[in-house]
């Protein structure tokens, strides 16, 4: 499984990973792009600008360790979850859209809503010399930071053969 791979889910969505409708958001935007391209938007109609929760990730390594840092404006890390099953990192994030607080009127009116709420995942395979035991997460500021550390007794991944003559 390639390190880019997202699984986002919109506002409509729960949390249970529902593949068969995986693409249809998109689909309807791309259609709904297609179509305002077309006949342009008409006046006085406002375009539909929301988008899907994402999960941005940068994955870099240094000699002794892998990094990943993943940007998560607005959560908290009650809102995260990470976990290890067969070599694959998943970080899973929700954000739930804000209760109605107390002693605010019941009906509202929304003008224009373009915050995204939902659930996100991002799955990464991890290599074959990462150390599934020493894997540390911490959350500041918004932004996760995960640190995977390289087993001492990894190998090269590759090395010469020498090619003899026959």
């Amino acid at each position: 499984m390639p390190l880019t791979n997202l699984v986002p889910f919109n506002r409509r969505t729960t949390a249970i990973d529902n593949t068969a409708l995986a693409g249809w958001d998109d689909f309807q935007r791309d259609m709904d792009r297609l179509f305002d391209s077309f006949f342009g938007v008409m006046p006085g109609q406002i375009r539909n600008t929301t988008v899907a929760p994402s999960l941005s990730l940068d994955v870099s390594e240094t000699e002794k360790a892998y990094h990943i840092s993943a940007d998560m404006p607005g959560l908290e890390q009650k809102d995260v979850e990470i976990s290890l099953t067969d070599n694959v990192l998943t970080i899973r994030a929700e954000r739930r859209q804000e209760e109605k607080q107390e002693g605010q009127e019941k009906k509202v009116t929304w003008h224009r809503s373009e915050r995204s709420y939902g659930s996100v995942r991002r799955a990464l395979q991890l290599p074959a010399d990462a150390d599934d035991n020493s894997i540390e997460a911490a959350m500041k500021n918004g932004v996760l930071q995960i640190e995977i550390a390289k087993r001492a007794d990894s190998k090269p991944a590759s090395k010469k053969i020498e090619i003899k003559s026959a």
